[in-house]
C-alpha cells in the first residue's frame, strides 16, 4: 500500500515546518512548499506598510531534511501564494512525483504590506493582495488536490485558521489588536472546512480549521523580541503533533467540518 502524501504549505519555518515534520513521524511522506529554498533567504515583511525586513531562519532545504530524518520522503516545492502558477506548478510537481496529495494543508500565510493596518489606512489594492494569498490561494490548491481525493473517495483539507476569524479586538492595531485586512481573510478562509466537509463528506474528504492560539514562532521571536514571554504561547511543533493527531486518529473523524482548538486538544490528548 502506499504511503499517504501530505502537501504543506508555509513549510520553511514555523508551524508548517513543525507540521511537516510531526506528520513525517506519522508515515506521509511530505511535499514541502514555501518561498524560501535556501537559508539566509527569508525575509520578514512588514506588515504595517512600515519598516525595514530582517532575516529570517528557515528553509525547504532545511525542513526536506527534518522530514527524512523522521523517516519519510521530502519533495521540496517552491510556491508564491500571489501567483496562481506556481500554486499549479507545485501541486502538478507533486502529483507528478508521487501520483498523490491525500492531506492539503493550507498554512501559509501572506505577511506583508496591509495586513495590521489599520483600515482607513490600508489601500484597496492591498486589499486585494491579501485576498488573493490568504482565501483564494488556498481555494485553488484545493481545487487542484480534490480530484485526486475524490477518485479514491478519501482525503484531508486542513486550513490554518486564526481566532482572529472569529473575535473581534479589544483595541486597535497597533495598540494590541489586529488589522481588518488580516481579519477578514481569515474570516473567509475559516468558512472553507464548514461548507466542504457539507458537500464533500459524503464523498470521503474531511475538512477542518485548526485554530493553534499564540504559538512563538522564529517570526514572533524576531518581531517581539522579549515580549512572547509576557504572552505565554507554546511552541510550533505543540501545533504540528495536534494536526498529525487529526490527520491520523480515528476519532478525529467526527470533528470534520468543525475548529480544532489545537492548545486545548493537545493537553486533552496528551500531545503537549
Amino acid at each position: 500500500m502506499a504511503r499517504p502524501v501530505a502537501l504543506v504549505t508555509g513549510a520553511s519555518r514555523g508551524i508548517g515546518k513543525a507540521c511537516a515534520v510531526s506528520l513525517a513521524g506519522a508515515g506521509f511522506d511530505v511535499a514541502i512548499a514555501a518561498r524560501t529554498l535556501r537559508e539566509g533567504e527569508g525575509v520578514t515583511e512588514s506588515p504595517t506598510l512600515t519598516g525595514s525586513p530582517q532575516v529570517l531562519p528557515g528553509s525547504l532545504e532545511t525542513t526536506a531534511k527534518l522530514v527524512e530524518q523522521a523517516g519519510s520522503r521530502a519533495l521540496p516545492v517552491p510556491m508564491n501564494l500571489l501567483d496562481r502558477a506556481s500554486l499549479t506548478r507545485a501541486v502538478h510537481t507533486v502529483l507528478g512525483e508521487w501520483e498523490r496529495v491525500d492531506l492539503l494543508l493550507n498554512n501559509a500565510i501572506y505577511t506583508g504590506p496591509g495586513t495590521m493596518s489599520r483600515f482607513l489606512d490600508t489601500p484597496v489594492d492591498e486589499l486585494e493582495r491579501i485576498f488573493e494569498a490568504n482565501v483564494l490561494a488556498q481555494m485553488v490548491l484545493a481545487k487542484l488536490v480534490l480530484p485526486g481525493m475524490l477518485g479514491r473517495s478519501r482525503g484531508t483539507i486542513m486550513n490554518m485558521t486564526s481566532a482572529v476569524a472569529e473575535f473581534d479586538p479589544t483595541a486597535p492595531t497597533g495598540e494590541g489588536g489586529w488589522g481588518l485586512g488580516y481579519a477578514s481573510s481569515k474570516g473567509a478562509l475559516h468558512r472553507m472546512a464548514g461548507i466542504l466537509a457539507v458537500e464533500l463528506g459524503p464523498h470521503g474528504i474531511l475538512a477542518y480549521n485548526v485554530e493553534p492560539g499564540y504559538v512563538v514562532t522564529e517570526r514572533i521571536e524576531i518581531e517581539q523580541g522579549d515580549m512572547f514571554s509576557v504572552h505565554g504561547g507554546c511552541p510550533p511543533e505543540t501545533i504540528g503533533a495536534v494536526v498529525a493527531w487529526v490527520a491520523t486518529a480515528e476519532e478525529a473523524r467526527a470533528l470534520s467540518g468543525t475548529t480544532i482548538r489545537a492548545q486545548p486538544l493537545a493537553k486533552e490528548q496528551g500531545l503537549a
